[in-house]
């Protein structure tokens, strides 16, 4: 086996699709969402306080800042799936590109890397989701089954004389980092 698609243990009861290429000639795997899930707009809560206290240069205290801060987080949209490919691959995850112009819905740091290493991981059995912003004016509902992204299988190269790293993923979602 190559490369491919699995669902997760906790989904494996639950009607998850794997994800599939729409066309003959698309280069992305269309991925769904696992359950319903609610993408609520950044503009609620202490966020507008915040923008208003910074415009009129206003003072306000770190308790609002903080709470500012932790509206603008992304959401982490699970999709029961989990992907294995070889030791020299990942898996691109990219925004829908309906998803800004049509849902307000953006991937805040333009596109996920999923590595070979994160497949079957200890903390989360190496489920893939997508981190979302909602920079719309209303939440979004995203119904089980709907499209939320696209995966890429991609092979990269190494640079020459590379000292190959020693260390190994120890966890889940953003965890090779230091």
């Amino acid at each position: 086996m190559k490369r491919g698609f699995e669902i997760v243990t906790k989904y494996q009861d639950q009607n998850v699709h794997v994800p599939h290429r729409a066309t003959k000639k698309a280069a992305g795997y269309d991925f769904e969402c696992a359950c319903d899930f609610v993408l609520p707009s950044i503009w609620k809560r202490d966020f507008l306080k915040i923008l208003w206290a910074l415009k009129k240069q206003k003072d306000y205290t770190l308790d609002q800042l903080s709470k500012a801060d932790q509206v603008l987080k992304p959401y982490l949209v699970p999709t029961g799936i989990k992907a294995y490919m070889q030791d020299d691959e990942f898996l691109m995850l990219a925004n829908r590109s309906s998803n800004p112009l049509k849902r307000r819905l953006i991937l805040p740091n333009g596109v996920g890397i999923v590595d070979s290493d994160y497949y079957n991981n200890p903390n989360n059995e190496g489920e893939i989701f997508f981190q979302l912003i909602n920079f719309g004016l209303k939440d979004v509902v995203l119904k089980k089954g709907e499209r939320i992204g696209q995966g890429i299988f991609l092979q990269y190269l190494k640079a020459d004389e590379e000292e190959t790293p020693k260390n190994q993923r120890q966890g889940g979602f953003g965890s090779s980092g230091r």
